[in-house]
């Protein structure tokens, strides 16, 4: 996910050179808290979710000569313990109000989404189980948000329009979401995660590298040498015209240079196999086999001159 971040920005300078590296940088950090915020605004669907789910019992036992079950629905998942805790916390409701985040002009997709999830068969087991509790009722969140979310194309399309930095990011911030509830779990609160995994393991006592340090000396080293990379890509494609090289394989291109020479504790295998994956999302269909030969001849070139502090496999390329 940091090396998408910092390959959109590269991608935007690589456009439009009058960008500065402290505009990148600072670009970086914004869409880096992006991610985070679209997180806790997932999370903030629980809320509507239940009171749609209470809406619909209390007019099912107002209608008209109504069933049984209709008069005495089972009101577990109205009444679960994360909808209080939530709203009670006062960082959680100052969050949403100070980012502007609310579910409130997308009825349509709130009720679909609890449609869909009554019909699950983890739903029926959990009005069916006796206990009441927190846990329960995290574990079935959990269980939303891992299967409801990820390929609902109207979901995609409130978030691309709720901001532009949030493109490509559902599925790690669905992820980053289950970690919320997990933590609620453990600890009954609700905290605002800290933007960095690094900065997550750092607080439970863990050795771990700096993410953010990372991400900002990969972006540093690419830009302030993505001229140089860029004319080594050009030199080393015989008979192409400059202007017919894809620019999102050039930028990919210099961020595994930039990564191999910077980043001696990072395998050059690892680094190769990070950028042909980054490819297939974000270039052409033959842009896999282009980007792994160019950048495995261009890393070897720079081994070759001793920039790369660590050693080559011979075999690195990928079939």
């Amino acid at each position: 996910m940091l090396r998408v971040k910092a390959f959109k920005i590269l991608y935007s300078y690589a456009e439009n050179r009058d960008m500065t590296l402290k505009e990148a940088l600072a670009a970086l950090d914004k869409s880096c808290e992006a991610t985070r915020d679209l997180s806790v605004y997932l999370l903030s669907i629980v809320l509507p979710l239940t009171a749609e789910a209470g809406r619909q019992a209390e007019a099912l036992r107002l209608k008209f000569n109504p069933t049984e079950e209709e008069l005495h629905p089972n009101l577990k998942f109205v009444h679960n313990a994360l909808v209080p805790l939530l709203e009670s916390d006062p960082d959680f409701r100052k969050f949403l109000e100070r980012k502007k985040l609310s579910w409130d002009q997308d009825d349509a997709l709130v009720h679909r989404i609890l449609e869909a999830v009554k019909a699950r068969p983890y739903y029926a087991a959990y009005l069916a189980e006796p206990e009441v509790s927190l846990a329960q009722d995290i574990k079935l969140f959990k269980k939303i948000f891992e299967n409801e979310f990820e390929d609902d194309d109207a979901l995609w399309d409130i978030l691309e329009e709720r901001s532009i930095d949030w493109a490509g990011d559902l599925s790690y911030a669905l992820s980053c979401v289950v970690k919320m509830l997990e933590g609620i779990g453990r600890t009954g609160r609700w905290e605002l995660p800290p933007l960095y995994q690094s900065e997550i393991l750092a607080a439970q006592g863990k050795s771990v590298d700096s993410d953010r340090a990372f991400v900002q000396r990969l972006l540093t080293v690419t830009f302030g040498h993505f001229a140089d990379y860029y004319g080594k890509v050009a030199g080393s494609v015989r008979g192409w015209d400059r202007d017919r090289l894809f620019t999102t394989d050039i930028v990919l291109i210099a961020m595994g240079l930039a990564e191999a020479e910077t980043f001696p504790e990072i395998p050059v295998r690892v680094t190769i196999n990070e950028y042909v994956e980054l490819s297939k999302y974000f270039s052409t269909p033959k842009s896999r086999s282009f980007v792994n030969g160019i950048l495995d001849r261009l890393i070897r070139e720079s081994a070759a001159e001793g920039r790369i502090p660590k050693p080559v496999d011979p075999t690195l390329s990928q079939s």
